[in-house]
């Protein structure tokens, strides 16, 4: 059988390469900062989650955090054994479950606010300046079902 006549990318010009690259360098220092909380990046996801927009089904939580039905189950399970969320049936349906950040998790929040306390841009950091509309354009693509073409930089 002949060998396909192409090449994969180099590793330095591979998009999902250089966005996991990104991630890890981001992540360090949350890293450093969950270990020491002693809470996983996914549990971290889930109390960011439940701080920022309140009680929230498990449905919601699992979208809003990128995590898997199966997974987000054994984090609340282990989030509520730690006594940093509480569960509440809904009185309307009680199939369904809202879960509340609890006092304990407010304060894993609180008490590391600094580790994103990031230097606000100034109007000569273009670099920065340029970060609010590439969120922008990744949080789209991200939930889209298809490819978008967002504006290239100028």
């Amino acid at each position: 059988m002949a060998k396909p006549n192409y090449q994969l990318p180099s590793t330095n010009r591979s998009l999902p390469i250089a966005l996991m690259r990104s991630r890890e360098k981001v992540m360090a220092p949350i890293r450093e900062m969950l270990k020491a909380s002693g809470i996983t990046e996914q549990q971290w996801r889930v109390l960011r989650i439940l701080s920022e927009f309140g009680p929230q089904d498990l449905t919601e939580i699992a979208a809003k955090a990128s995590l898997l039905m199966p997974s987000l189950s054994r984090i609340i399970r282990k989030l509520g054994e730690d006594g940093l969320i509480t569960r509440a049936t809904d009185s309307k349906d009680r199939r369904r479950q809202t879960v509340v950040i609890a006092p304990a998790g407010q304060q894993i929040i609180d008490d590391n606010l600094i580790v994103f306390n990031i230097k606000k841009p100034s109007k000569h950091d273009v670099r920065r300046a340029k970060l609010p509309r590439k969120f922008s354009c990744l949080r789209t693509q991200g939930r889209l079902p298809y490819p978008t073409r967002c504006d290239p930089d100028p």
